[in-house]
């Protein structure tokens, strides 16, 4: 079984000095291989055409045979590291949290243990009938999501 540790880390320093970074690595008993990059800018097929070569000269197939599969993290993708949602400042998400909340709202920031999410809510005023929309902020710590994906139609 390839060693998905020597396998990180080869495929991480591949990636130095270029704009792209790993979002998710898998292999799975039988040896199939999936990597998953994300860049701040679109994804270029040649990075993964390029990776993927860079790979099969590194961990040789007749020693240890597996599939490989090489991509880019799309629109739709989950969000996995925290680079990813550098990528999605000031952009919609949809996060679905640990206790079941599905939030939605522009991703205002992204710290090192959570990110804020400004999420548009009725709030009643005091001295007012009827309640006015606001955008709120709402800090929401990294352990508690569950799922976080960029909101198409928010």
């Amino acid at each position: 079984m390839i060693d998905i540790n020597a396998l990180r880390e080869f495929v991480e320093s591949q990636l130095n000095d270029t704009p792209y970074f790993l979002t998710d690595l898998k292999v799975s008993d039988s040896n199939d291989i999936t990597v998953e990059i994300d860049s701040m800018t679109p994804g270029d097929i040649e990075e993964c055409v390029r990776l993927t070569k860079a790979i099969e000269n590194e961990f040789d197939r007749d020693k240890e045979d597996y599939q490989l599969e090489v991509g880019t993290a799309g629109l739709t993708s989950p969000i996995k590291v925290r680079k990813q949602y550098d990528k999605y400042l000031g952009k919609d998400l949809e996060v679905l949290t640990s206790d079941g909340r599905k939030l939605h709202g522009m991703l205002k920031a992204a710290g090192d243990s959570d990110i804020t999410l400004s999420i548009l809510q009725k709030v009643k005023k005091e001295g007012q009938k009827k309640p006015v929309t606001e955008s709120v902020d709402t800090v929401i710590p990294y352990s508690l999501i569950k799922k976080a994906v960029y909101d198409l139609k928010f």
